[in-house]
């Protein structure tokens, strides 16, 4: 298992079963709620910030592939996921003014 699947899951979880054991191990009294609560919004904030930063990298992963394609675009005057047209080996590109 790689680290970074153990901070995104494992952590969050860990921590939110030790607020949990910590309610319980106190018999549910008013200060092992409050320090239970505590530990499970922890946990439920490290697990919130990774959601965030996988969302931001794949934005950035999404990007970088649309420059890829802009940069076909510009190169072959198509997009790369277009269908070349059927064209014969002595059939001419059209000019601007033909298209």
């Amino acid at each position: 298992m790689s680290r970074v699947k153990v901070v995104r899951t494992w952590l969050p979880v860990a921590i939110i079963v030790a607020g949990l054991v910590l309610a319980a191990a106190t018999g549910f009294s008013e200060t092992g709620l409050e320090g239970g609560a505590l530990l499970v919004s922890a946990g439920l904030s490290v697990w919130l910030i990774n959601l965030l930063y996988r969302i931001g990298v794949r934005g950035d992963r999404e990007r970088d592939a649309e420059d890829r394609a802009r940069a076909y675009f510009a190169e072959h005057g198509r997009w790369p996921d277009e269908d070349r047209p059927n064209r014969g080996r002595d059939d001419a590109e059209p000019v601007d003014s033909e298209r």
